[in-house]
């Protein structure tokens, strides 16, 4: 049995207006996000309920854990600084790279307070 995923009309409208200002992809990407996004969270909701799923605990910890692998947390800015100095470090980058690395070092080390 399938269950429909049906957004709501302003949400239709609102994506209808995206696309004088942004492509093809990008408008349907988000379609898809927020498909996607409702499925996820309609797992979560069994997953917490169902006994199958084991323990309240274990149905909590199973539901943290499928939202952290499904919708990880992007690299704060420190994060990409880190891995962007241990790349220019070790020599692991042709010209661009390094250039897109030293600027993430920069942006990181602009948000530091004097």
């Amino acid at each position: 049995m399938t269950h429909p995923i049906t957004p709501p009309p302003e949400l239709v409208q609102e994506w209808a207006h995206l696309f004088i200002d942004h492509t093809d992809t990008e408008v349907f990407s988000a379609v898809a996000q927020w498909g996607a996004d409702q499925e996820l969270e309609a797992c979560c909701a069994i997953a917490l309920t169902d006994p199958v799923c084991g323990t309240k605990h274990q149905r909590s910890v199973l539901v943290r854990h499928m939202r952290e692998q499904r919708r990880p947390k992007p690299p704060s800015l420190k994060e990409q600084a880190l891995t962007a100095l241990r790349a220019v470090a070790l020599g692991a980058n042709n010209a661009r790279e390094q250039y897109l690395d030293l600027e993430t070092i920069r942006q990181a080390l602009e948000q530091l307070d004097d």
